[in-house]
Formats: structure tokens, sequence, C-alpha cells
């Protein structure tokens, strides 16, 4: 992916995560219109950060046009209660203190419960709703993957998963369960995909 596909990147991720359980319990006090603006300006600074860091962008293109993305980080930037203090300011300022420290907490719990250091976590993955119920979804778990295989200094990469239709969907890329996660009020598992090299 291209600095030019971030505006569009950042419109699939919306669309996206606007009902996501997560993002709602984590931003939403009672203002519909507040949760947009929050939730626009958290996916914005993260994909910024992941940008600038250099971390995994996998973009799904039909011809030129982007249709879908997998963005994953990795722990050789700090996370969790390490974050960079530039990007809980930006954090803070777009989508306020509870959010941001729900953001900084959820990845703490992932965190804890990933086997070491040298593994990433699947920040976001998205299509655009008219391209859903395709089969692109797997095509998008199997460039996760194979962008993993790939790496020799990433192990695995762990993903939080709330619905029962994620679940099957990452198991499906033998992703397996590390055991049950609760983030906020949120109950899920926490899936992990383990690198060839490393199986």
């Amino acid at each position: 992916m291209t600095a030019e596909d971030l505006r569009i990147a950042a419109s699939i991720l919306y669309n996206a995560y606007h009902d996501d359980p997560f993002f709602i319990d984590s931003l939403f006090t009672s203002d519909k219109a507040a949760y947009e603006q929050k939730l626009r300006a958290a996916i914005r600074e993260e994909l910024n950060t992941l940008w600038q860091q250099k971390q995994a962008l996998i973009g799904l293109f039909d011809g030129e046009r982007l249709i879908g993305l997998a963005c994953v980080i990795t722990q050789k930037i700090p996370l969790g209660e390490g974050r960079y203090w530039h990007w809980r300011l930006k954090m803070l300022l777009g989508a306020g203190w509870k959010s941001t420290q729900a953001l900084i907490k959820k990845e703490s719990s992932i965190i804890e419960l990933l086997p070491n250091d040298r593994c990433g976590i699947l920040q976001f993955i998205a299509l655009v709703p008219n391209e859903q119920h395709k089969g692109l979804g797997h095509r998008l778990v199997q460039a996760v993957v194979s962008w993993c295989d790939e790496q020799p200094d990433v192990e695995g990469i762990g993903v939080f998963v709330a619905h029962e239709s994620h679940l099957q969907l990452f198991t499906q890329h033998d992703f397996v369960s590390l055991g049950e996660l609760s983030i906020g009020c949120i109950d899920g598992q926490l899936l992990f995909y383990v690198g060839q090299q490393y199986a």
C-alpha cells in the first residue's frame, strides 16, 4: 500500500468497525456524532502510526481500487503501556482519555497472552461492504498468514476475536485459541497463528 491509499484505507476501516463491540464499548458515551468523530480519529491515528513505523499494511486490490486491508503491528515498536507519548497525545486529542486508556488496555491484555515479544497483533482487517461474502476475507487472512511466514523475526500473529463468524474464518487458516480474553465489557478469544518457520 502507498501513502495515497491511506485515506481510502481509513474509510474502509471506519465502515467496517463502526459497529464493532470493542469500539462501541471504548468510545461511545451517549452522543452518536461524538462517537463517530472519535472512531475516525482513532483509526486515522493508528493507521498513520502503522505507516510511519513501517508496520505491515496489506492491501487487497481490484485492479487499482483498494477493496480491503489488513494491518499488523509488531512488538518492534512499543505497544500497550509502552506506547510513544506522541501517539498517546494525538489519541487523547482525537479520541479522549477513556478511549485512549481502553486501546492501551486492549493491547496490554493481548501482549500478556502472546508467547513472547516476537509476535505481531492483527490490529485491523476489513473489506468494503459490497465486496463482502465473496470469499475475499479468506484471501486477506491468507495474505496475513503468508506475510507472517516470510518474516524471520516474527514468530506468529495474535488477533482478538469476539464474533463467532470471525472465529470460524481464522481457525480455517490455522489460528488456534490461546484462551478466553475479556477487554472492557467484551468477551472473546485470543487466536494465534504460528509462522511456518516456528511451527
